[in-house]
């Protein structure tokens, strides 16, 4: 055997962590380049910042290297599992302005089904939910306690899809989401925006980085932004303040620690955008519930939320070999809740209500300690990943769930003012504390540059007491388990590579049976084949995925009436997506999803189509930068289409829809920009799903920006 050879062919530092970027052999010609400033390309079709318009300068088509899916620095194309990527840019040129938003145009991927929410991100994923982190590190979505991540602060989002428990730990099946927040970069550079919109849109922000003073090898970055806007539902409002700073040292070539903090404080009403399929779906002798229509108390409901995390990032190179990397975080979230909505019909045009009460605070410490070895011999290069992570979330403070609330609303004018407050009588004094240790392994192993093999183990520990502290009773889990993983990928030559892998979750309950026997965890497996396409000579990627996606353990309804642990939820489903640019100019998204999703609900009803989840969805989105040289230069041009297919609830069927998109860019020079972006431009009045409760999709958003870059 020859002997042993490090490599370090992943090992690149950048301002943006968790990627790296090395370069293709194709020139991009930079009058196409895209002007905002970044220190990295962050997608596989982003190109790399170049020159302004008419300069002779070219740039390379960048070779994305994502570390969601496998948490080691590797090309998507050489990834046996399904990931989407939304690069900065693409949250710059849409105006992205909350995360669900920004996955409209990637595939398996249902957002918008609940409308446009002020104070929730709502996702699924290949037809289950999906688990959100930051920074590779989960942040906590609990109940009503949802963490939520301002686009203004993230360098690009990432998504894999499918079961993720082998890195991971405890998660649905569905997938997960992690957004990268910006960094500190290594050159001087800065903009600022304000932007104003229908609905009283308005926003300032601010992005600021660069060396600190006589000390090169440190760097920081002052994210911030103030933005304010009215509901999609009449009284819900939201105010929010966020800042964000970040420093980056570079004690040697091989030690780098990045420290992350963010600040965020939201103020307002929620939108709750609950209706009943009477007067949205389903005709009426009164017409339809408009489309705006609040059964909420103005006077009463609030949403008030304030959020704050500090945490590192720590890397250092141990020899050419290995590496030893740690992130942590420490969060805290308090939120003041009082949401009060629409529960049933109880005559021709009134309805009961109910009301939601959250009065406490949510604190959570995560850390994720990774060992990577990476060597090579003859034609084999090896990459061993071991890895071991903690998490520990303590939620306390009072909550209170009414089934009546007030008198009864006309669901066709309403009138507000007929309530009580809730009493003291009728909240509770919660705790909830939750604990997971989970030991890992993955190993890699390329062959002749053309066969990847991919195999990892998890041992999870995972417990939690959920404690009602004014009845003195607690229920919990207390549970271990293992997760398995596997892949191959076989780089065929042409760009093409076809791919087969396995994957698993588990997703632990915290409740009992009526025997007060613990209940096991939902268990998520998933088989998943298809192929990538990304030649040389194309700034772009195709995908094409075929899943079959299992959850077993499934609550169920007996007989009895009670819930028994007999039931299953299986989702299968094709998957098309092609990020690109075509021609001169041209970029093109391209997304289709097709997704068969089937629940157990009860052990007579087995099978049945399950809510919510669309069988067929598709978006193209098309930008246009003018050519060089022409009165059009400077002009960016944007046209997108979204169709989500009809949807079911039992016997109800939500028909399908299509809504468009539109956005202008016009650099005025090289440091003023304007823009204008529009979604559901035509206004289009729709009913997004059902599900018990109905939803309009969201109305048209106008939001115009000027932004000074430097």
């Amino acid at each position: 055997m020859s002997e042993q050879m490090p490599i370090r062919r992943r090992h690149y530092r950048f301002a943006v962590a968790g990627v790296s970027t090395a370069l293709a052999t194709t020139a991009f010609p930079a009058a196409y380049a895209q002007t905002e400033p970044a220190p990295v390309p962050a997608a596989p079709v982003a190109p790399v910042p170049a020159a302004p318009a008419g300069s002779a300068t070219t740039t390379l088509a960048p070779v994305v290297v994502t570390e969601t899916a496998l948490k080691i620095a590797i090309p998507l194309s050489e990834t046996p599992r399904s990931v989407s990527v939304v690069d900065q840019q693409e949250l710059i040129d849409r105006n992205v302005q909350s995360l669900d938003d920004a996955l409209r145009y990637r595939a398996g991927i249902l957002t918008g089904q609940f409308g446009a929410d002020n104070n929730t991100d709502w996702f699924k994923v290949r037809g289950f939910d999906a688990i959100t982190y930051q920074d590779g590190l989960r942040i906590y979505q609990e109940g009503f306690y949802q963490w939520m991540v301002p686009p203004y602060g993230i360098e690009r989002i990432e998504v894999f899809k499918g079961p993720s428990s082998i890195l991971y730990g405890q998660a649905p099946p569905g997938g997960l989401i992690n957004t990268i927040s910006k960094r500190p970069t290594d050159e001087a550079r800065g903009r600022v925006d304000a932007g104003f919109g229908n609905r009283n849109y308005r926003r300032l922000g601010f992005d600021v980085s660069g060396p600190v003073k006589n000390h090169d090898n440190v760097q920081y970055r002052l994210v911030g932004q103030y933005k304010a806007r009215e509901g999609q539902i009449d009284y819900s409002e939201n105010t929010r303040y966020y800042i964000a700073p970040s420093l980056n040292i570079d004690f040697t070539d091989d030690t780098q620690l990045t420290i992350l903090t963010s600040f965020q404080r939201d103020n307002g009403r929620p939108a709750n955008p609950f209706k009943l399929a009477y007067g949205t779906l389903n005709d009426t002798p009164f017409g339809k519930v408009k489309h705006g229509t609040s059964y909420s108390e103005p006077a009463y409901d609030r949403n008030q939320a304030e959020q704050n995390q500090v945490g590192y990032q720590f890397r250092h190179d141990l020899d050419d070999t290995w590496t030893f990397k740690q992130n942590a975080r420490y969060s805290h979230r308090e939120l003041e809740l009082r949401s009060s909505y629409v529960l049933a019909r109880v005559g021709e045009r009134r309805g009961s209500r109910g009301l939601v009460y959250r009065d406490g605070q949510l604190d959570a410490w995560t850390i994720d300690n990774q060992l990577i070895g990476e060597w090579q011999w003859d034609n084999v290069e090896n990459t061993l990943l071991l890895g071991l992570d903690y998490q520990h979330i303590d939620q306390e403070g009072q909550e209170g769930n009414l089934s009546s609330f007030g008198q009864p609303i006309d669901l066709f004018d309403p009138q507000y003012g007929n309530f009580q407050p809730i009493a003291d009588g009728d909240l509770v004094e919660r705790q909830i504390k939750s604990k997971q240790t989970g030991l890992y392994v993955q190993n890699q192993i390329k062959l002749y540059d053309r066969l990847v093999l991919l195999g990892g183990v998890r041992y999870d520990m995972a417990d939690q007491t959920n404690t009602n502290r004014t009845a003195g009773t607690a229920q919990g889990y207390d549970v271990d388990n293992y997760s398995y993983t596997g892949g191959v990928l076989v780089n065929a030559g042409y760009g093409l590579s076809p791919y087969f892998s396995y994957t698993e979750s588990f997703d632990p309950l915290g409740r009992t049976t009526t025997a007060e026997d613990q209940y096991e965890p939902r268990q998520g497996r998933q088989y998943e084949t298809g192929i990538k396409f990304a030649p040389e000579g194309w700034d772009g990627y195709a995908t094409l995925a075929a899943f079959d996606l299992t959850e077993t353990n499934t609550l169920i309804t007996s007989p009895a009436g009670f819930q028994v642990q007999s039931g299953e939820r299986q989702s299968r489903g094709i998957e098309f997506e092609t990020v690109g640019y075509i021609g001169r100019g041209m970029q093109l998204i391209g997304s289709y999803s097709y997704t068969d999703a089937e629940v157990d609900q009860s052990e007579a009803v087995r099978g049945a189509r399950a809510a919510l989840i669309p069988r067929h969805q598709a978006s193209l989105r098309a930008e246009y930068q003018f050519a060089p040289n022409t009165v059009l230069s400077r002009l960016k041009v944007g046209l997108g289409a979204r169709y989500v297919g009809e949807s079911v609830d039992g016997n109800l069927t939500v028909p399908d829809y299509t809504v468009f998109d539109a956005l202008a860019i016009y650099d005025v020079n090289e440091h003023w920009q304007v823009q204008v972006n529009g979604t559901n431009i035509f206004d289009k009045e729709y009913v997004a799903s059902c599900d018990y409760w109905c939803y309009y999709g969201a109305p048209a958003s106008v939001i115009g920006n000027i932004s000074y870059r430097w």
